[in-house]
């Protein structure tokens, strides 16, 4: 059994257009560890969202693997994915992806309808989670009363919803101001502290990377090797 609950060896991921090939991801090794705060920056077209894309199951890399959580995702069925998305990767995305017509609490609960979650446990598992990230008092709130920052904690304890291995946050500040774009970086940080939660944050911010436990640049599709 790996150590890491996520790790990448040689990913790369060539795209092709005709006789035109771009290499977006080039010979990556990745290894996270349970309870880390990675942060992963770069500028655009470095290659964080084919990273991103590729480590949440949504695409397979040219070559290489990807295992999560002891499993070897690479070599995985394309049927299976997404029940491995739904129980061991939660995604926290930039423009929040809440349903407008469901409340706060409605909204944490859809996802444990995918995951192993029993029925009769999803409202309170749903409350204690909103509880978790300062919202207790918002879960009968829809989306378009929440404010900015309250909408991406939200979205935050959805992700946490069927308690995954990994939560994978796609540039969550950056439809927020900077205090509160600090404060959801903040809440990452302990929820992977005090909780053991296993985080990475993709993000081009240099100071909301600087809150994590590690931060590793991300150039030309390229990430440094370990020496």
């Amino acid at each position: 059994m790996s150590e890491y609950v996520l790790e990448t060896k040689g990913v790369t991921k060539v795209y092709e257009a005709g006789e035109n090939k771009v290499t977006a991801l080039s010979d990556v090794d990745l290894q996270v560890e349970k309870g880390e705060f990675v942060s992963i920056m770069g500028p655009s077209g470095s290659g964080k969202t084919t990273l991103l894309v590729i480590l949440g199951c949504f695409d397979k890399p040219t070559s290489g693997q990807v295992i999560i959580d002891g499993l070897d995702v690479t070599t995985t069925k394309e049927t299976k994915l997404p029940k491995i998305r739904a129980e061991k990767i939660g995604f926290v995305f930039q423009n929040f992806n809440l349903i407008p017509t469901l409340s706060a609490l409605e909204n944490v609960e859809l996802p444990m309808e995918r995951g192993k979650i029993p029925k009769g446990e999803r409202r309170s598992r749903a409350l204690k989670l909103l509880e978790s990230v300062g919202l207790r008092d918002k879960a009968d709130s829809r989306p378009n009363r929440l404010s900015s920052g309250e909408q991406q904690r939200v979205a935050i304890a959805r992700a946490l919803a069927n308690g995954p291995a990994i939560i994978l946050a796609d540039e969550p500040t950056g439809n927020l101001d900077s205090r509160t774009g600090r404060e959801i970086v903040q809440l990452l940080r302990k929820l992977s502290r005090e909780e053991g939660r296993t985080i990475i944050l993709v993000t081009h911010d240099k100071q909301m990377a600087s809150l994590s436990n590690r931060m590793l640049p991300l150039r030309d599709g390229k990430l440094p090797k370990k020496t």
